[in-house]
C-alpha cells in the first residue's frame, strides 16, 4: 500500500487530547500548541496518520473542513442534518442539485463532493456579503469545479427541472411556487428551519400549492459518549436541536 506524503501547502488536520485544529503546511512556519511545537518543514515528506510527539496528524475529511476550516457568514447546517438531507435528496455521483440559500457554503461544499465530477450544483444567494464570503470557502476548499455559483433573488432565477432542491432561507414557504417551475415530477425538496412557527408556515404554504407530496418533518439528534474505558458515559453536553428538516417530493396534480 502506497502511503500518500504530506506536501507544502497541504492542510493538515492536528488532533491533541479533545482539541483539533486544521492547519496549512506553511513551511516558513510553526505550530504552538499545549503539546508542544510542530516545525511544519519537518513534516513535509512525511505520511498522514502518524503520531509527532504529543500530535495525531491526519489528512482532514470533508467534515473537518467544514467544521474548522470554512469561514463562517452565517450558521452552516451541522453534518447530523447534513448527511441526512443528502440521503433525502437522493444525491448521488452525477446528480444536478439546486441549492437555495448559499449563506457561507457548507452545504454546498457537501453537495458538490457528491455530485462528483459528472454532477453539477447550481446554488443561488441574494446576499451579496454571504456570496462573497460562500465563493472564497468554495474556490478554496472545493473537491471538483462543479459549482456554480448566482448571486441573485430567488425569484429571478430561471432554471432546468431539477430533480433535487435544496431551500435554506429564512422564509422558504415564499417560494414553493417558484419551485414548481424549476422542479421536475417526482423532484425530491427540502428545508431546514429553526421553529415550530415556520414549520407552520410551510405545511400552510403545502395546502395552497397542491404540488407537492409524501411530506416529512424530523428534526436529528446526536449525543456523543467519552472515549475512556474504564469511565464510559456521555458528554456533559450536547447538539440537541440544530433545525427542523422538511422533505416533499414534487407530484403533477
Amino acid at each position: 500500500m502506497i502511503e500518500e506524503n504530506i506536501k507544502p501547502d497541504d492542510l493538515v488536520l492536528i488532533c491533541h487530547r479533545d482539541r483539533k485544529y486544521l492547519k496549512k503546511v506553511d513551511i516558513s512556519s510553526t505550530f504552538n500548541g499545549k503539546g508542544g511545537n510542530i516545525i511544519f518543514s519537518e513534516l513535509v515528506g512525511k505520511p498522514f496518520g502518524k503520531l509527532y510527539g504529543e500530535y495525531e496528524i491526519y489528512k482532514p475529511t470533508l467534515e473537518d473542513i467544514i467544521m474548522l476550516g470554512i469561514k463562517r457568514d452565517t450558521q452552516i447546517i451541522y453534518p447530523k442534518d447534513a448527511a441526512y438531507i443528502c440521503f433525502k435528496l437522493n444525491i448521488t455521483s452525477g446528480s444536478n442539485v439546486l441549492e437555495l440559500g448559499t449563506g457561507s457554503g457548507a452545504m454546498t461544499l457537501l453537495f458538490s463532493a457528491i455530485a462528483g465530477v459528472d454532477g453539477k450544483v447550481i446554488t443561488v444567494e441574494k446576499e451579496e456579503r454571504h456570496f462573497k464570503n460562500a465563493k472564497r470557502n468554495i474556490e478554496k476548499f472545493s473537491i471538483f469545479p462543479n459549482v456554480e455559483m448566482i448571486n441573485c433573488d430567488i425569484f429571478d432565477y430561471k432554471g432546468p427541472g431539477f430533480k433535487s432542491v435544496f431551500i435554506d432561507v429564512r422564509e422558504p414557504w415564499h417560494y414553493l411556487g417558484h419551485i414548481i417551475e424549476l422542479t421536475k415530477p417526482s423532484a425530491s425538496l427540502g428545508m431546514i428551519v429553526p421553529t415550530t412557527n415556520q414549520v407552520t408556515e410551510i405545511l400552510k404554504a403545502f395546502e395552497t400549492h397542491k404540488s407537492f407530496g409524501n411530506i416529512e418533518i424530523c428534526e436529528i439528534m446526536l449525543r456523543k459518549y467519552k472515549t475512556i474505558s474504564e469511565r464510559l458515559r456521555p458528554f456533559d453536553r450536547m447538539v440537541a436541536h440544530t433545525g427542523y428538516l422538511i422533505f416533499a417530493r414534487r407530484i403533477e396534480t
